[in-house]
């Protein structure tokens, strides 16, 4: 099949219907009839000898066939789009307008101080928001706009994001000052014996920390479980429980309420802390902006300037 026999309007509806899932929403999204989305998909149909779509309680599930076709169509459009809607520039000290970040709660206590700071100072009429990356469709917002990066430990977005990596970290044990376990070392058996807050942080990746130290048998009495990391500061200040948390959380939490770190004493691999952006907004001058900040802030001075996923390729 050559690029000539293609209607690129046909891809814009197949893309639609991957996001939406149903005719009368792509149809109110393009400003068409439901008819005209049913007739354009009947043409797509045609031209690949495929369903692509078929009707669900669910709405219009892909195909196998349309999975596949899926990543490269919408990388292309999101190239094409990126390409046809450049601005020159980006005026920050001018420009009133807002920006959403996805991130967790550990974000929110890790980056905003900064960032808000900086924002405020170079760009006094932007305005930040953020959404939690396990309360939305992650994928979807930054493909729309909706959101314009996320800032964590996702392995979900892969295929049609860019990515850099802010900083690599490792998993520390956290408790109130004066902890019987507040000293330079610890041991596995110590680390055991201890009563242990753990936060079930789904969607994360923080998540496979748990699943690590159960499989290399380490067995701990887990006095509380909460699904968030927001309160950790609180209950660790007033309790003799132990936490594991990634290490700059733990930074930010020592002085506010008077906690101690301490080495891990099982073996954890470090984890990378990465921000992510949508391919279709790579050359967006407001983004790219965005991406800067962030990235002097918090990112590795050696770390290269930001790459593709390979899978995006």
């Amino acid at each position: 099949m050559e690029l000539h026999e293609i209607d690129l309007n046909l891809l814009v509806v197949f893309n639609q219907l991957l996001v939406e899932r149903r005719v009368s929403k792509v149809a109110d999204n393009l400003g068409v009839s439901q008819p005209a989305v049913s007739n354009s998909l009947a043409k797509l149909r045609r031209l690949f000898g495929d369903e692509l779509f078929l009707r669900t309680s669910k709405g219009m599930e892909p195909t196998p066939f349309a999975d596949q076709l899926a990543e490269s169509v919408s990388y292309a459009l999101a190239m094409i789009h990126s390409g046809v809607n450049q601005r020159t520039r980006f005026d920050a000290a001018q420009e009133c307008r807002p920006f959403t970040v996805g991130m967790t709660d550990i974000g929110e206590i890790v980056f905003l101080p900064e960032l808000i700071a900086r924002v405020k100072r170079e760009a006094p009429g932007v305005t930040l928001s953020t959404v939690r990356n396990t309360a939305t469709n992650l994928r979807d917002e930054l493909e729309s706009g909706k959101v314009d990066m996320a800032i964590g430990l996702l392995p979900q977005l892969k295929a049609g994001f860019f990515q850099r990596r802010l900083f690599r970290q490792r998993y520390v044990c956290l408790m109130r000052r004066g902890h019987h376990l507040d000293k330079r070392r610890i041991t596995l058996a110590e680390y055991a014996g201890a009563e242990h807050l753990v936060v079930v942080s789904a969607g994360t990746g923080h998540g496979k920390v748990d699943d690590l130290l159960r499989r290399s048998g380490i067995e701990r009495t887990v006095r509380l479980t909460v699904p968030h990391y927001v309160g950790v500061g609180h209950i660790l200040q007033g309790s003799d429980l132990v936490t594991t948390v990634p290490e700059k959380l733990a930074d930010r939490l020592l002085e506010p309420f008077g906690l101690a770190k301490v080495v891990h004493p099982a073996k954890l691999p470090e984890v990378a802390i990465n921000a992510f952006w949508h391919a279709k907004y790579h050359r967006s001058p407001a983004n790219r902006w965005l991406r800067t900040v962030v990235f002097d802030l918090f990112g590795e001075k050696s770390d290269a300037a930001g790459r593709r996923s390979a899978r995006a390729a």
